[in-house]
């Protein structure tokens, strides 16, 4: 029997590609909405857990106000020149554990929480050298810490104290760069700062809905110390993630501040020790001699370690070249 209604015959069939878009529209709307009420429920969680995180990790040393926010200082130890400690990128105070624990026996030494890391207050922007390196004068001269002071650095940390010890010379005994950043690689660093602040964003994500919180070992770097693990929540919380985006970003603006400060017998007689990774490519070998040729008395020291946290793997090396520093 013929059809009576001739608009049936000729309307096209949806195709089968029409069909599977739709049902992977619907799907992906569905994993959408499902990932938003995961975060939400996560967001919820993590603001309430957090509340108990100054009660349960509790700041090993105490908070000085550097002018409009608090930064985080722990001091240990006695003698003299005092040791100030400076992390690198996404690392704070509790990444010197070795180091500060056994140094101390004979020496004062200071680590701290550059702004917004750990236990310490957000600062101001742009997270540039310049304004780190103000930063930690303002908090060593409030603090009552005397110097001068014999500035350890590794990786980030040595824009900060690059540039402290050049405007401040009389306030620097000495220095020792652990397989610092190169302030010259300025192509790689413009590449890399948008890959840096994404990665860092997905961590800072990470810790905001709760994630670090409930699997701390999946996200926490194989080479944290035993005080950072006991503290993740806090030392790679949702507030220093976002204290290392600030910092990346404005890391090609500081590499410039750094090389402005370059330039021969920048550092006169001033004590020096560049350490650096066995294994490191010849242009990285190259740029730590020539920060060790700044000083009449600098010295570039090899590890037998390849691994970059250097005061981790050879502590009793990093602990000699700081005595020796530290002498004079």
């Amino acid at each position: 029997m013929a059809d009576r209604n001739p608009e049936r015959t000729t309307r096209p069939r949806p195709r089968r590609g029409r069909r599977l878009l739709r049902t992977l529209l619907r799907a992906a709307a569905f994993a959408l909405v499902l990932l938003v009420l995961a975060s939400g429920v996560g967001f919820a969680y993590e603001s309430n857990a957090s509340r108990a995180d100054a009660r349960e990790h509790r700041a090993p040393g105490r908070l000085v106000d550097v002018g409009g926010h608090r930064l985080h200082l722990y001091c240990t130890g006695r003698g003299a020149p005092t040791v100030v400690l400076e992390a690198g990128l996404a690392e704070s105070s509790a990444s010197w554990e070795v180091i500060q624990r056994r140094l101390s026996a004979r020496s004062r030494v200071c680590s701290y929480d550059r702004a917004g890391y750990a236990w310490s207050q957000e600062g101001p922007s742009p997270r540039t050298a310049e304004r780190l390196a103000g930063e930690l004068h303002a908090l060593l001269a409030a603090s009552g810490e005397a110097g001068p002071y014999v500035l350890v650095a590794h990786s980030f940390g040595g824009n900060v104290v690059r540039v402290f010890a050049d405007r401040r010379r009389s306030l620097t005994a000495g220095l020792v760069l652990i397989d610092v950043t190169d302030e010259t690689a300025l192509t790689a660093l413009r590449i890399s700062r948008p890959l840096m602040a994404v990665q860092l964003g997905v961590n800072q994500f990470v810790a905001r809905v709760g994630l670090l919180r409930l699997r701390g070992d999946a996200f926490v770097p194989p080479e944290a110390t035993p005080t950072a693990r006991a503290n993740a929540t806090v030392v790679y919380g949702s507030g220093s993630m976002a204290a290392a985006r600030a910092e990346a970003w404005a890391s090609v603006d500081s590499a410039a501040q750094v090389a402005a400060t370059v330039r021969p017998g920048a550092w006169g007689d001033l004590p020096v020790t560049v350490i650096v990774p066995a294994g490191q490519p010849e242009e990285d070998t190259r740029h730590a001699r020539s920060l060790a040729a700044l000083s009449s008395r600098g010295r570039l020291v090899t590890a037998s370690t390849t691994e970059h946290y250097v005061q981790n793997a050879q502590p009793g090396l990093v602990l000699a070249e700081i005595a020796r520093v530290a002498a004079g």
